[in-house]
């Protein structure tokens, strides 16, 4: 994707509304609780600053129609950006005001008084009905408050809202942030220009939302590597015994499709032939390990086991590409997460790009402590898995091409 970055543009005195991720996790109180995602975009907002921008910030924070729907007036106020904004006056050098409306004359007004270096965060962008259905009289509004629009919430880029979609048709520049710019180039890396060996390791539930994932990569990769809770499903439809294990029955057929696709591209599939079997989903519970097939009723498969670790990590070990979305057993249970730490590990020690692919797998990562080891470890779980399917993202697509002639004081021509 040739992209215009935020350093293409000439943001001295210019406005600069940025989509940020500050969809934080929070205390009871509304509080942040955990400010990486806040931190993830200081780069691109202390950039800004530097280069003399007055920035304007939008972001959700959690879901308010659901508050909206239940009459829960005092979970909808812990929605509102203040705590956002005290936790974001403690990491940057600058004045942040915070507005308690996302759009409208006095949003207008408050802009049309900044100075250079100063932040203002809008209100919570889910208060406006209009953000999720991308209404195009928000997004102008939106526009309104810009010379420039940066996208740095990758999270987002998936949905096609009115703060990361509509609004670029009202602006004259869309700029990508150092994260979706860092983003974009590792994907479109595996994409477009992979290092040879490229692994592929997928965990997660169903096979069924993961089907265009994996076909997508049985065109990309040299082998491909499935745990997880999927894993049982494969099995099912190889005629094995899971046990009482989760199996996604609307799966089956879809995983018989995908190992004989995998057979005729000539990829290797590679399945655990041991798993961790447990009588609950207890990280006490009574365990053993198994054959794959030898699941007995009243057991439950909860990871792979110690010779598809070994397997697995020597496919790892041989790769110098590796992209991973989603555990390979009950990492959140320390007595089932030794084949999801040991990945992480053989990663970790290894000299292959390591491309993690948001969520369960970021989440796993962080809590062994490895994240910085990783190449890269994505902010985006949904937009990372969209990528990977081949899918054009509505919030990518929106950018400014580097190549457009398009007269707005960006250096990109």
């Amino acid at each position: 994707m040739n992209k215009i970055t935020i350093e293409d543009v000439d943001l001295k005195g210019k406005r600069v509304l940025m989509r940020v991720d500050f969809n934080v996790p929070q205390n009871e109180d509304g509080t942040v609780r955990d400010d990486t995602r806040i931190r993830a975009a200081l780069p691109s907002i202390n950039y800004a600053l530097a280069h003399g921008a007055k920035l304007i910030l939008m972001s959700h924070l959690g879901r308010p129609k659901d508050y909206l729907k239940s009459g829960d007036t005092a979970g909808l106020a812990r929605l509102k950006m203040d705590p956002v904004a005290d936790c974001l006056r403690g990491l940057v050098n600058a004045k942040v005001t915070k507005l308690d409306q996302v759009v409208g004359p006095e949003v207008e007004a408050a802009v049309a008084a900044m100075q250079p270096g100063e932040i203002i965060l809008l209100e919570n962008t889910r208060f406006e009905k209009g953000e999720e259905k991308n209404d195009p009289e928000l997004a102008q509004q939106l526009a309104k408050l810009a010379d420039v629009y940066v996208s740095d919430a990758f999270g987002t880029v998936h949905r096609a809202h009115a703060s990361t979609e509509g609004v670029t048709k009202y602006v004259p520049v869309s700029a990508a942030g150092f994260l979706v710019a860092k983003e974009m180039a590792y994907f479109t890396r595996v994409l477009s220009n992979p290092d040879r060996p490229l692994v592929a390791i997928l965990g997660g539930k169903k096979v069924g939302d993961k089907i265009l994932v994996i076909e997508n990569l049985l065109n990309l990769v040299d082998s491909l590597l499935i745990g997880g809770a999927m894993m049982f499903t494969f099995m099912k439809a190889q005629g094995l015994e899971i046990g009482d294990s989760l199996l996604d029955k609307d799966g089956i057929e879809v995983a018989s499709k995908i190992l004989a696709l995998a057979q005729e591209k000539g990829v290797p599939l590679l399945l655990p032939e041991d798993v961790v079997v447990a009588k609950a989903f207890d990280n006490d519970a009574e365990r053993k390990v198994v054959a794959a097939g030898e699941m007995e009723p009243g057991w439950i498969g909860l990871d792979i086991g110690p010779k598809a670790v070994a397997r697995y990590c020597d496919e790892i070990r041989k790769a110098k590409m590796v992209v991973w979305n989603g555990p390979v057993g009950a990492f959140e249970l320390p007595n089932f997460a030794k084949g999801t730490r040991a990945i992480a590990e053989a990663l970790a020690a290894g000299d292959a790009v390591s491309i993690i692919g948001g969520g369960d797998s970021a989440a796993a990562i962080a809590q062994f402590g490895l994240a910085d080891k990783m190449s890269h470890v994505s902010t985006g779980g949904g937009a990372s898995l969209e990528m990977l399917e081949g899918k054009a993202l509505p919030g990518l697509v929106a950018l400014t091409d580097k190549n457009a002639q398009c007269g707005c004081g960006c250096r990109c021509s």
